[in-house]
């Protein structure tokens, strides 16, 4: 601290004024003559009797600051509010990240997903609607090999193709969707792998368990696309193969002017047995369109019902067999039928296949009209018999 004392001016601690104090002389209180200071050098220390000044005295007789007021909240507060960079943070921002790039992805998987059914709706659509004008127009009636109908047959073709390159695109979009699966269970098991880290604090464990819960949430959805993608790929491969055998159905239905219906996509004659009833031989010779008789006796067999001969191209069979139908379904309610495609034995057997196919093809359409009459088809059963006595391709219609 500086001090001026007539001209001559000095420095005083506090420290060097307690070591002057215990070394210089007394000083007497009744002794107030001034100390001549007039020869004494600069740097010489000079004992005063005059009070330390007011800011000197302040610091070293200053007293204790007041502590601040400590309360639980603040110390949980500085505790959790403090940012924790630790091995396991750094190891939870690795998994954000990764996480991210696993919710962007199924993102684009579901959009995809969805566009893709959209598209297959919209393809189906519009198969569907060539083949109902077909279908209208051949119910109608129309000339064979209608180039309009032969067109719109041309347009249901290939909308059924862009089907076939939809299931394409549908297994490779369940091809990704399998390996993000794949992804999101690695994703998981490092997250709950990160719950072992040491140097975690509370609040990383926090954080593990949302990105838990959100993996968990991912691969739900992952599922759901998985099961979605798979189920639409085998219904639009199974309704791809019925629709094709359709076609082939409405083509022949075109060529002959003439209306198939659906009855011929299921093939009626690919697994039937040979007939061969009991106590009738397998060459059936009954008279044409033979009714049933007045009476109704028990049936303990199959009973000839209407013969049909196939030997010219236009054969008015529809209302006869309708007759004797309803006539037998009087009689007998519960009694079901047997038709039987009945083709000649004569000839090669190239001739002989032919022959069979094309017995085959008018049983179909003895079926068609039966099951148009009304007829449940599961009371009519397909069978075919080989006759030597045949000349021309038949049908025959049993009660049973």
């Amino acid at each position: 601290m500086t001090r001026l004392f007539g001209t001559t001016k000095f420095s005083v601690s506090a420290l060097a004024l307690t070591a002057a104090l215990t070394v210089a002389a007394p000083v007497h209180a009744a002794d107030s003559r001034p100390v001549n200071l007039t020869n004494k050098p600069a740097q010489t220390l000079i004992i005063s009797n005059q009070p330390l000044p007011a800011d000197l005295a302040a610091q070293v007789y200053s007293r204790p600051m007041r502590a601040p007021e400590v309360s639980p909240q603040k110390i949980m507060g500085n505790i959790y509010d403090a940012p924790s960079q630790t091995v396991v943070s750094r190891k939870i921002e690795e998994l954000r990240g990764d996480l991210y790039n696993l919710q962007k992805n199924v993102t684009d998987l579901s959009e995809r997903a969805i566009g893709q059914q959209a598209n297959t709706q919209q393809g189906a659509a519009d198969y569907y609607a060539a083949v109902a004008t077909i279908s209208t127009q051949l119910q109608s009636g129309t000339t064979p090999g209608n180039p309009r109908l032969v067109q719109r047959l041309a347009n249901a073709q290939d909308a059924l193709e862009s089907l076939a390159d939809r299931i394409s695109a549908m297994n490779d979009l369940g091809m990704e969707i399998a390996n993000q699966s794949s992804f999101a269970s690695y994703l998981l098991e490092s997250t709950r792998a990160a719950y072992g880290l040491t140097g975690a604090v509370e609040e990383d464990h926090s954080r593990l368990a949302q990105i838990e819960d959100a993996v968990n949430n991912t691969i739900v959805i992952l599922e759901r696309l998985q099961n979605n993608t798979s189920d639409d790929v085998t219904r639009t491969s199974a309704y791809l193969a019925t629709e094709r055998s359709n076609l082939r159905t409405m083509a022949l239905a075109i060529e002959n002017g003439d209306l198939y219906g659906k009855a011929l996509s299921s093939r009626p004659f690919s697994s039937v047995p040979l007939f061969n009833p009991a106590g009738a031989p397998t060459s059936v010779t009954q008279a044409s369109f033979s009714a049933p008789a007045a009476t109704a006796p028990a049936l303990n067999g199959p009973r000839p019902l209407a013969k049909i001969k196939f030997d010219r191209n236009d054969v008015n069979y529809q209302e006869p067999v309708y007759l004797a139908v309803h006539q037998a379904m009087e009689k007998y309610p519960n009694a079901s039928f047997d038709l039987v495609a009945v083709h000649p034995e004569k000839g090669n057997p190239a001739q002989v296949a032919i022959e069979s196919s094309r017995a085959r093809r008018n049983a179909e359409k003895v079926l068609r009209t039966l099951t148009e009459m009304g007829l449940p088809v599961e009371r009519i059963n397909l069978s075919y018999a080989p006759s030597a006595d045949a000349t021309s391709n038949e049908v025959h219609l049993y009660i049973r």
